[in-house]
């Protein structure tokens, strides 16, 4: 009975609880990211470019083995048993991650300032 106790006593700790919200979160802030990068930036980018669908940017690595056609998708090469390298898809995760790697500074960057402005306004100690 102890162990259970003691495991109760744990998960109501704030440590704990505070792990499991900041999981949560940035799983979703994660999928945030991901559809911005893919929805909303991705293809503006693509079509500057010509109207190039990075999902669909990928290098036939076994050509003598399976003929893929020009033009034929990512998926559809690959039900055709092409062994792929996928570097659309890798130019996507690269952006998504620089992304949410601006948004960790930013928030580290507004405690770190929200912290030294609460420091500022304390008073010095009275000398003994």
């Amino acid at each position: 009975m102890s162990l259970l106790k003691d495991f109760k006593d744990f998960l109501i700790k704030g440590n704990a609880l505070e792990l499991a919200v900041g999981v949560i979160t940035a799983g979703a802030f994660g999928a945030v990211v991901n559809s911005l990068v893919k929805d909303v930036l991705m293809p503006p980018i693509g079509l500057a470019l010509g109207n190039v669908d990075f999902t669909n940017l990928y290098v036939v690595l076994n050509k003598a083995a399976v003929n893929v056609p020009a033009g034929t998708t990512l998926a559809e090469a690959q039900k055709m048993g092409a062994v792929t390298l996928a570097y659309g898809s890798f130019i996507m995760t690269i952006i998504s991650f620089i992304i949410i790697s601006l948004c960790i500074f930013l928030v580290i960057r507004a405690i770190t300032k929200a912290r030294e402005g609460s420091k500022k306004n304390e008073k010095p100690a009275d000398p003994t």
